[in-house]
């Protein structure tokens, strides 16, 4: 009994790393989307998850989401902070600051997808 427990969390562990690193791969290709868009360079081409939460989809069932954080710039000398938002797998929102932290873009749809 004790072995298939232990198959059964380890089945359990590496499903939720793969979501993890799919959740991470999307965020980084939103951030490029929006960088692309914006006309600015994603810095160090990754984003930095920031908070894990939990909220309600609209059927009332209970689903992860994503904080994450990146860096970019527009000029080559000047970093400035993004922000986006998953959940449930889905962009809830996207987020440009400049340099003192005043939103220059911000998307609360998430744009596609």
């Amino acid at each position: 009994m004790t072995g298939i427990l232990a198959m059964g969390l380890t089945a359990l562990l590496i499903l939720a790393w793969a979501d993890f690193l799919r959740a991470r791969e999307r965020a980084v290709r939103i951030a490029e989307t929006t960088c692309r868009r914006q006309e600015a360079k994603l810095l160090d081409d990754t984003v930095e998850l920031r908070r894990l939460g939990t909220g309600r989809d609209g059927r009332g069932r209970l689903r992860l989401r994503r904080h994450y954080a990146f860096e970019l710039t527009r000029d080559g000398r000047t970093r400035e902070r993004g922000h986006l938002v998953l959940f449930a797998g889905r962009t809830e929102s996207v987020r440009l600051e400049d340099p003192t932290g005043r939103s220059i873009f911000e998307d609360p749809a998430g744009g596609p997808g």
